[in-house]
């Protein structure tokens, strides 16, 4: 079972994807025709957003500059991308085969289908808000291990080369930014914007460790060699893994101690280039099984416990 927890003053952060504690610059999804060296293995991304039980009011899901086209976003030449946000709720939402899967072979989400909106270049969208909603909780597929009923947002990148980089917030209100108390927001394949070196930010994920988990296999992509990866926890004090190269696959393992289990791990991502750079990460324990990154993490940002052994003279 999963406890939802999240740190104490940081419900209303928890509602925004990128979360600010994760210094992640933009989500990013490419166009279909694009070169996957640019950084998006698959055009796709895929968001879920839990709403506790005790939620009763409809809810919103709001996309910052979903279109392509404007100040935000990067684009090989003149803009010509356009970009599907589909909405889906009910049975098998999060349940059906390969709803979860990093690198899913089926291309037709599960559950059912509540709402697609197709965007270009539209002007109006540039730097605004663009809502879903009002949603009714019930909408969501009712997920007993999270208390609470899960809705879904697949992003896909449907013509065109361009990147369009956008952001989410999960809002109790149509017009503005406002928490859903309780809620959260997660993914199994994180396609994301890394700032660039002079930003001096380290960008940090929030994998989430179950009772299950005796190893994990994080797993990168385009990277460029570009970037230091160290893993920090309860139990690990900045443990190191691989980075990939330029439009390839990486991947390196890492034990999982007991005391790890029921909380999240730290992955700290920091730049060694000079400009932005978007790559894709996911996570699986030792079934091949994909772990969620919750945008606020789960027990709170973990802290390494030191082990101090005190012995006694006489």
């Amino acid at each position: 079972m999963l406890a939802l927890w999240a740190a104490p003053g940081a419900a209303a952060r928890a509602q925004a994807v990128p979360n600010p504690g994760e210094r992640v610059e933009t989500l990013v999804t490419f166009g279909a025709q694009s070169d996957k060296q640019w950084g998006d293995d698959d055009f796709s991304q895929t968001f879920f957003f839990l709403i506790p039980a005790t939620q009763r009011d409809p809810v919103y899901i709001r996309v910052w500059d979903p279109g392509t086209g404007g100040t935000n976003d990067d684009l090989k030449g003149a803009a010509n991308t356009t970009t599907s946000f589909s909405l889906y709720g009910g049975p098998g939402t999060f349940s059906g085969p390969q709803a979860r899967d990093p690198r899913p072979t089926n291309p037709n989400p599960t559950g059912r289908l509540l709402k697609s909106q197709t965007f270009g270049s539209e002007p109006q969208y540039d730097r605004q808000w663009f809502t879903f909603g009002p949603l009714n909780p019930l909408e969501g597929e009712l997920v007993d291990e999270f208390k609470g009923h899960v809705l879904k947002l697949v992003a896909r990148g449907l013509s065109g080369n361009d990147g369009n980089l956008y952001r989410y917030f999960f809002s109790t209100s149509p017009t503005a930014n406002v928490a859903v108390e309780g809620g959260n927001a997660f993914t199994y394949e994180y396609c994301f914007r890394v700032p660039a070196t002079s930003s001096k930010t380290t960008v940090h994920l929030y994998p989430f460790v179950n009772d299950k988990v005796v190893s994990i296999k994080q797993s990168n992509y385009d990277a460029d060699n570009g970037a230091t990866l160290a893993v920090f926890s309860v139990a690990k004090n900045g443990q190191a893994g691989a980075v990939s190269g330029d439009g390839e696959w990486t991947s390196s393992t890492l034990p999982i101690a007991e005391k790890e289990h029921g909380l999240s791990l730290d992955f700290r991502l920091t730049s060694t280039k000079g400009a932005p750079n978007d790559l894709v990460f996911y996570v699986t324990d030792q079934y091949d099984t994909a772990m969620p990154f919750f945008a606020i993490p789960l027990g709170g940002p973990p802290r390494y416990q030191y082990d101090i052994d005190v012995k006694l003279h006489r």
